[in-house]
């Protein structure tokens, strides 16, 4: 029995777009629930499981997800997978304690059980993980809109052959080629005893292109790839692909001719779009409720105050259509929104989820992500970007009499509490005189996150946002992400180089 009356009157309510949102909860509804027997009685009684003495809020957190992965090197397929998997994620919250239990069944025994388990552990005060249940043998489900159930296995490994042969077409150099396809199709819903109920349709879907060039005894390595929550015929199509494959032998090509890296104290100029990845990791992480609320994020206790130079607006975006890190609703079934972080250079919001928003007396914003149902919920970030200055790429660059652009990177770790980072650049040219200059190599950016911000100094109008490769890691759980920013002008940043 499909759920009606005041379950469905509950999401017409609470979503900011009821048409669209109905429309994608009868979808889950249809392809989730009703094969395990779950309807309005069946919810209603593990709801009230939740309820009771002591318990501030209850939930459940429906799943079910079906993905697939291809990776071909040098013309052979290297892997191969298809995964289906879903199951129900219950939650009790009692002050600042939580109670989660999982279940790999939906039906009504496991919902009772996980349900008695998350309330047991919530009511003691303290936070605690149970399995109940035992793995069920579940068909895979697909949507009207599923990127893995669009087209045949063969056609996948035909596509990845065939862009392994165009991509050693545009350069004899090339030796080695790795073409990844991976996509996934999820369907959640989100019942909680306060009356939320929330249903979302995910497709998403990446294409990597990654190619290793020779010339004498050196070897570089080339990367791009992309995609987003689309259909398979996005990556599928010749000219999204082929631009891939090109750039990714551009970025090897520029790297064979690199020069060592100078190091020092200078002038950092980053490129726009992917670079965006420095502001997610150095500032974006520091900027989410929990971190903030145990009082251990560098920005901690600085809400109002001027952090960065007042070029300097950044926002977590989850409404972008179709981006690889935008939600309809989040994963606590909270409609996405776009949330100001800094604006005009001072500390104006966090993101949160709703445990953190409620204990800190404050509304959540769409930022409750989590990585399965078989995981709490937690502040995450989707789409975060710095808003575009006034001020032209060009003009940024001539402004630089010694230093470096940097325009890609690979890799970085960074310290939540202090903000100190260090990122490898991918991609790098040294700038002197205004020009941009020959590519350098084994560039590294050293520094802190919140000083970076004050150390802003320019801001281009050439807002970019990454071509969606990006996975945020954060207690053990990945989620899609998305980064951006314009052209940036950094007037004082360590770099590590070789040279």
């Amino acid at each position: 029995m499909r759920p009606t009356n005041l379950l469905t009157s509950r999401i017409e309510t609470r979503l900011l777009r009821p048409d669209i949102a109905y429309i994608m909860y009868e979808q889950v509804y249809d392809s989730l629930l009703a094969p395990a027997g779950v309807g309005e009685k069946e919810l209603e009684l593990a709801l009230g499981r939740l309820t009771g003495s002591r318990i501030d809020f209850g939930e459940l957190y429906f799943q079910h997800r079906v993905s697939e992965g291809w990776m071909l090197e040098d013309g052979a397929v290297k892997s191969g997978s298809f995964d289906s998997d879903q199951g129900v994620g219950v939650r009790a919250v009692a002050g600042s304690g939580t109670g989660f239990a999982y279940a790999d069944s939906l039906a009504l025994p496991a919902l009772l059980d996980a349900a008695g388990s998350a309330r047991s552990i919530a009511r003691q005060g303290g936070s605690g993980l149970v399995r109940v249940g035992s793995p069920a043998s579940v068909p895979a489900r697909y949507g009207a809109y599923d990127p893995v159930g669009q087209g045949r296995s063969a056609d996948r490994v035909e596509l990845l052959r065939t862009i392994d042969a165009y991509v050693r077409s545009l350069d004899a150099r090339i030796s080695q080629v790795t073409v990844n396809l991976a996509a996934s199709h999820e369907s959640i819903l989100v019942a909680a005893t306060d009356g939320v109920l929330a249903g979302d349709v995910r497709p998403l879907i990446r294409l990597d292109v990654r190619v290793l060039m020779e010339e004498g005894e050196r070897r570089e390595q080339g990367f791009s790839g992309g995609g987003g929550r689309w259909s398979i015929d996005a990556v599928t199509a010749p000219e999204f692909w082929q631009e891939h494959a090109r750039e990714a032998v551009r970025i090897a090509s520029v790297n064979l001719r690199a020069e060592p890296a100078p190091a020092g104290y200078m002038t950092v100029v980053l490129g726009p779009g992917w670079p965006g990845v420095l502001l997610h990791e150095a500032v974006g992480h520091g900027l989410e409720g929990d971190f903030n609320r145990k009082g251990i994020s560098a920005f901690s206790g600085r809400l109002g105050e001027k952090v960065a130079t007042e070029a300097c607006t950044v926002v977590d975006d989850g409404t972008l259509d179709g981006r690889r890190g935008s939600l309809s609703v989040d994963d606590e079934g909270t409609p996405s929104s776009c949330t100001t972080l800094i604006e005009n250079g001072r500390l104006v919001g966090f993101m949160q989820d709703r445990l953190n928003a409620r204990l800190m007396g404050v509304e959540p914003t769409g930022n409750g992500r989590r990585e399965s149902f078989a995981h709490l919920p937690m502040p995450r970030m989707t789409n975060t970007y710095m808003l575009p200055g006034q001020h032209d790429p060009g003009e940024i660059l001539a402004s630089v009499d010694d230093g470096i652009y940097a325009v890609g990177f690979n890799g970085g770790q960074v310290d939540i509490t202090s903000g100190k980072f260090v990122f490898a650049a991918s991609e790098a040219y040294r700038i002197r005189n205004g020009r941009v200059g020959a590519p350098i190599k084994g560039a590294t950016l050293i520094g802190n996150g919140p000083d970076v911000l004050t150390r802003v100094g320019m801001v281009g109008n050439d807002l970019e946002l990454d071509a969606g490769v990006g996975v945020c890691g954060k207690e053990g759980q990945g989620v899609p992400v998305g980064v951006g920013q314009p052209t940036l002008r950094i007037d004082g940043l360590t770099v590590g180089g070789t040279g």
